[in-house]
């Protein structure tokens, strides 16, 4: 007698299904694939997670930049309200020795002149035309000289 009972019926059948002994296939092979498979899947979800961590810390900071931003522009805006507001102008135009205008007149296509102008009120008239930009030598003063002559 072998020291095997003798399997019968079903048991049978399992054990010629899962044989055991000599033509048994390895299982360390199998059993270090399933190991390596399921450590790669882990390192796989490590390096995936950590990727996704450091878009995050990304979108952080670039909604952070954006807010500062947008901080920043609202208060340019708000400067820019603030010297665009018609008082603002006008105060302005006066220290820079700027008068009302008259009535104005208007060019028509044809060439012909709509409307009588009138100079504006407070603006003494000259006989003289003072051009809008003078040259250097046209200066009161004259032109300086840089040079050291």
């Amino acid at each position: 007698m072998s020291g095997k009972p003798e399997l019968k019926g079903r048991a049978a059948r399992l054990a010629r299904l899962f044989p055991t002994g000599p033509g048994q296939a390895a299982r360390t092979p199998f059993v270090l694939l399933v190991v390596l498979l399921l450590g790669g899947g882990l390192i796989g979800l490590l390096v995936l997670n950590s990727a996704l961590s450091e878009g995050a810390f990304k979108l952080d900071d670039l909604q952070r930049e954006t807010k500062s931003l947008t901080d920043e522009e609202q208060a340019l805006q708000r400067d820019i309200d603030a010297y665009s507001a018609p008082e603002a102008l006008q105060r302005r135009a006066r220290e820079l020795g700027m008068v009302p205008g008259g009535d104005p007149a208007f060019l028509a296509p044809d060439g012909t002149v709509k409307g009588v102008p009138s100079p504006a009120p407070g603006v003494r008239q000259t006989s003289a035309r003072i051009p809008l930009v003078l040259a250097p030598e046209a200066m009161p003063n004259g032109p300086t000289s840089t040079s050291g002559r």
